[in-house]
């Protein structure tokens, strides 16, 4: 096996796989200690209604697997089958469970989808429009979610965070990581859609300076793979692109509203897009967390954006179960399809 292989195969070992766990149910441990409270599971009517909508909650997240399946489908010209889909997902999602959402899975991403047969150029291609079509529904969707819910009704958590050596609160953060997220996105818009080598040109330039030299390389490269990415995307029809973007939307739709089904399994709710558009606002602050998976903060800031909108004492109990539902299965899936899943495209390139 080569030197990237293992490399890569590194991020699926045991040892990153149990602390993203750990994390997530230390966190809960933490917060079921400080705030739990029995009293009000005795006052939850438990009912069918309540199997339905965990079931419909589970639901929810195939819809947004088969979601990624479809686009990715799409952005290979659907010379992955339905099947060989399935396992680049889950091991695209495991690898992103089990990784800093700073970082992220793209590396494994690459990876994978390059052994299923696709060119490394392709690969490169299908990677990056994915990141950018995860970023436009974030661009395209927040707009409506003020201008529905209003801001005064999404920042009302008191919680505050140092980035760099500041002390910003929800709503800071939100415009710094939204505005982060809109220029990037543009950049790399400009790069693949309008002037991929001019860019390329600028970056070079740019990475020249003293205090940016190191990184030269790194910049080169990233500008090679916008170049790579424009000559596979360029001169694809809209009717391409608009089912690319739907598929996304239906993704990620399917993945917030998890949540809501879930509430309603243990109490009546009358806010649910409230509860949609708080979950974009966690997003932007979960994309930079440090930890594997977002463990830890992810069950944290489930508790201090949505608890408004569950029974008192039953906060913590029912992000373990978001957790449960939308986090932990990945990295069990992803641990069963591994082992075959390399048996597969190892015996096929011998083959």
């Amino acid at each position: 096996m080569t030197e990237e292989h293992h490399r890569v195969l590194k991020i699926f070992k045991f040892k990153r796989v149990i602390i993203p766990v750990i994390l997530g149910l230390g966190v809960v441990s933490y917060l079921v200690f400080r705030n739990f409270d029995p009293a009000p599971f005795y006052n939850i009517q438990w009912s069918y209604h309540s199997a339905i909508w965990l079931t419909v909650a589970v639901l929810m997240m195939a819809t947004r697997d088969v979601a990624y399946m479809y686009r990715i489908r799409l952005l290979t010209d659907k010379q992955l089958t339905w099947r060989r889909s399935f396992d680049v997902i889950m091991l695209w999602e495991f690898a992103s469970s089990v990784t800093p959402s700073v970082v992220g899975g793209s590396a494994a991403a690459l990876y994978i989808v390059n052994r299923e047969g696709i060119s490394a150029g392709r690969s490169t291609a299908i990677v990056m429009i994915t990141a950018l079509m995860d970023e436009l529904f974030y661009i395209t969707m927040v707009p409506i979610v003020f201008i529905l819910a209003g801001s005064s009704s999404l920042f009302t958590s008191e919680s505050s965070y140092l980035f760099m050596n500041t002390q910003l609160g929800i709503e800071g953060v939100f415009i710094l990581g939204y505005l982060f997220i809109l220029v990037l996105t543009s950049i790399i818009t400009y790069g693949v859609f309008i002037k991929p080598r001019g860019f390329k040109w600028i970056l070079l330039r740019i990475f020249k300076l003293p205090y940016l030299r190191k990184w030269r390389h790194q910049a080169g490269e990233a500008g090679d793979d916008l170049i790579t990415t424009s000559k596979e995307m360029r001169g694809k029809p809209f009717i391409f692109w608009a089912r690319v973007y739907l598929s996304t939307f239906f993704s990620w739709t399917a993945r917030f509203w998890v949540v809501n089904f879930l509430i309603m399994s243990i109490t009546p709710v009358g806010q649910h897009f409230l509860i949609y558009a708080r979950q974009l606002i966690m997003w932007v602050i979960l994309l930079i967390s440090p930890t594997p998976g977002s463990s830890g903060l992810a069950e944290f800031l489930f508790s201090d954006f949505l608890g408004d909108f569950i029974p008192v004492g039953l906060t913590v109990a029912l992000a373990l179960l978001w957790r449960m539902v939308s986090y932990y299965p990945y990295i069990f899936i992803g641990a069963i399809v591994l082992p075959n899943w390399i048996k597969r495209v190892y015996s096929k390139k011998e083959g």
